[in-house]
């Protein structure tokens, strides 16, 4: 969390409209670890096909791509493909050592809806790797010969050890098969300005945001009492998510809230509280795109399955939108928040301890500096608590403790001088 206020800011509007924000914009089958490799061992490499190609590419948070055309009864492609798919591991898919620096997809060239693509690319001979930006892919071609392509073929990479040398000279980097999940998590979000970061960051908002409507609806908690905080919250998310899928997946969601949610119809017991619908609204509404939630973090992947995760994801989506209101918003924002957390967050202590401290609020937010701030000193009481509890019951993330900011590093002068 140390970095994340220079993250926010990427994340207000004047930067988020931008490349950052819009290379997370459509469909989301990243990342993930798809393929015919068996339920145990599913592939890392994400095969790719005519119909989805450059709109995977398009969106990829990742820096950078690497993409093998092959055929499937092409021998010397079975044979590389434990090659590939040794490398695969390190960058892509739940497990990754390295998720978030390099996108490795796959197309089969024998299928017959992929010639064109194949043909796209000149492809000559199997297995042919190439090497660039993600979105450089998306609807780009490669030709033979061609000076200050954005595209490169890899010619040296015929065994996993030889293709993870080669990025490693492209990346300027040293990463290693027998590096341990989480290890170079420090150096993935060293540079919090970076493109990438702000697209990772985004891409666990997203996930957040769906994950916390799925909680809500599961719980069937829209009653008629939660009805308002929870039109209102979906308000806030329409004007000012970082994510411009979510805005217009919430504002689908906001026209047939009344379709689906009936105020007459709710009632106060929680037994009648779900309304019975002929579709499912999950299914109804793709919140935040067609492939969210994947079920992973990145951004927000702790060293264990059961730390950080959504609860850093719902901060960091909670921070975004708090310096991306404008000044006369802020109150409004501030109350929004508060009720929602109230109404819906399930955590019972965190839900108490969180309306406790916006009940302690007695001057209005006059400005979006003033409900930011607000919004941080929350969050470092919050993880002041936590330290303590954490340390007592050794269930805090040995990677990623609990921290107060900004460090002394960031900021001495709000640190009072050290004594003794």
């Amino acid at each position: 969390m140390l970095l994340l206020l220079h993250l926010l800011f990427l994340l207000s509007p004047a930067v988020s409209s931008g490349g950052a924000a819009s290379a997370v914009g459509s469909r989301r089958a990243i990342l993930r670890s798809l393929g015919d490799g068996g339920k145990d061992h599913p592939d890392a490499a994400v095969e790719l096909n005519s119909s989805n190609f450059d709109s995977v590419l398009l969106v990829s948070p990742a820096s950078f791509a690497v993409v093998e055309f092959f055929a499937h009864w092409c021998p010397a492609c079975r044979n590389y493909k434990p090659h590939y798919e040794k490398v695969a591991r390190l960058f892509n898919g739940p497990d990754a050592t390295h998720p978030g620096n390099v996108f490795m997809a796959r197309v089969d060239c024998a299928n017959e809806m992929n010639t064109k693509l194949c043909e796209r690319f000149s492809v000559s001979h199997y297995p042919m790797l190439f090497w660039g930006i993600p979105s450089k892919f998306a609807y780009g071609r490669w030709v033979p010969k061609q000076e200050n392509s954005e595209i490169q073929t890899i010619e040296d990479g015929r065994t996993a050890e030889r293709l993870l040398n080669w990025i490693n000279k492209k990346m300027g980097s040293s990463f290693s098969f027998d590096d341990e999940k989480y290890e170079n998590e420090q150096t993935v979000q060293s540079n919090a300005s970076d493109a990438g970061q702000v697209a990772r960051a985004i891409y666990d908002v997203e996930e957040a945001t769906v994950n916390v409507l799925y909680i809500i609806l599961d719980h069937k908690m829209i009653k008629s009492e939660t009805r308002a905080p929870l039109i209102k919250f979906l308000q806030l998310l329409v004007a000012h998510h970082p994510s411009k899928r979510c805005r217009m997946g919430t504002a689908e969601m906001l026209v047939n809230f009344d379709e689906l949610w009936p105020s007459g119809a709710l009632s106060d017991n929680s037994e009648d509280a779900a309304i019975s619908h002929e579709k499912d609204p999950r299914k109804s509404f793709q919140i935040c795109g067609k492939e969210v939630p994947r079920g992973y973090w990145i951004f927000c992947r702790g060293s264990r399955d059961d730390t950080r995760g959504l609860s850093c994801g719902l901060w960091v989506l909670l921070h975004s939108l708090s310096v991306r209101v404008s000044d006369g918003e802020s109150q409004l924002a501030f109350t929004v928040i508060c009720d929602f957390i109230h109404n819906f967050f399930v955590c019972d202590d965190c839900r108490r301890h969180f309306y406790e401290m916006c009940s302690r609020v007695s001057d209005p937010m006059n400005s979006r500096r003033d409900f930011a701030l607000w919004l941080w000193s929350t969050h470092n009481m919050v993880n002041e608590r936590l330290m303590k509890e954490e340390k007592d019951s050794a269930t805090g993330d040995p990677k990623f403790p609990k921290m107060i900011w900004p460090s002394r590093q960031l900021c001495p002068s709000c640190h009072p001088p050290r004594t003794g």
